[in-house]
């Protein structure tokens, strides 16, 4: 591992490895880790069990709604996109990107962008009608990254300055995983991402039930099991789109129309800065073999809170 000034780490899988590299290494600072969240968040909760576990440098990054909803403009500008989900997770992973800024000497931040397209980490994978079927969204969604979740990692970060590395997208590591066989990647006893996590399993990297801890969206986690971050948000915006609005929404935006109040607002905002541009997005995220009506996972029927983690 090359030096740098300070190494950070949003958290997530990463963490207890990477520390375990900086100990072989015996680099001369300490491993900084970083979470954000609301009040009552459970990622908070998971992080900080996590951080005293490896005994990292941590950081509890807090917001509250109306600091997450002023940042949306900022948030769209940086990214250059409309897409929903893209915006809603960007908000939170652009604030902890400020806060590593301004309050820490952390340069290169390590972020597990994507392992969930790689490993059938999200809780649609529990639909799939096959593994082969499993096997092809996954690469649908790692040829995507860059219309979804790479674009959000790689623009909030350096809306601020930060060098991001996302090690799960290694081409060694993704070419190795991708030659498995497809049964051997799906959801297993009702567990996504079984593999990576087995693969952990007699290791002392991570507490076990964080190890088995269900899926949580980072949109989702950072705010509390009774009301979702996309919740607030579309309370806000529900004072700033009406109804004649969205009537019209399908003739003013050919491209890709909003469906939604929430989409109405995005795609809004979009254009003031981006007009004439919406084809950079080719779809929407959508969970896939289920009849979604929105992204977020904890709208599904498979969602599993562990309000305890």
């Amino acid at each position: 591992m090359p030096f740098i000034r300070r190494t950070g780490l949003q958290f997530g899988w990463l963490q207890p490895t990477l520390l375990k590299l900086m100990k072989e290494r015996n680099l001369p600072y300490p491993l900084q880790t970083f979470a954000i969240g609301m009040e009552e968040s459970p990622d908070i909760k998971a992080a900080r069990k996590v951080a005293n576990h490896i005994g990292s440098e941590h950081h509890e990054v807090m917001f509250d709604a109306e600091e997450g909803i002023q940042a949306v403009d900022e948030v769209i500008f940086s990214l250059e996109t409309y897409d929903i989900t893209t915006v809603r997770a960007s908000v939170g992973m652009y604030l902890v990107s400020k806060y590593i800024r301004k309050k820490t000497d952390s340069v290169v931040i390590f972020s597990g962008e994507g392992s969930d397209e790689l490993t059938q980490g999200y809780i649609y994978f529990h639909k799939a009608p096959s593994s082969e079927e499993a096997a092809e969204d996954s690469e649908r969604l790692l040829r995507e990254l860059y219309m979804f979740d790479v674009l959000r990692a790689d623009r909030t970060t350096a809306a601020h300055g930060l060098e991001l590395r996302v090690p799960f997208l290694d081409h060694r590591f993704t070419a190795y995983y991708l030659s498995l066989p497809p049964e051997l990647r799906i959801p297993k006893n009702g567990i996504e991402k079984y593999l990576l996590r087995e693969a952990f399993e007699n290791s002392d990297l991570l507490p076990k039930d964080i190890l088995w801890r269900p899926k949580e969206a980072f949109s989702d986690g950072m705010t509390s099991i009774k009301k979702s971050w996309f919740k607030i948000l579309q309370d806000h915006i529900e004072q700033q789109v009406d109804d004649i609005m969205m009537e019209k929404a399908a003739e003013k935006y050919l491209f890709n129309p909003p469906k939604t109040k929430e989409g109405y607002f995005y795609r809004q905002t979009f254009e003031k800065y981006y007009p004439g541009r919406a084809d950079w997005l080719a779809h929407y995220w959508m969970p896939r073999w289920i009849h979604a009506t929105d992204p977020s996972a904890r709208t599904l029927t498979h969602y599993k809170s562990d309000i305890n983690a």
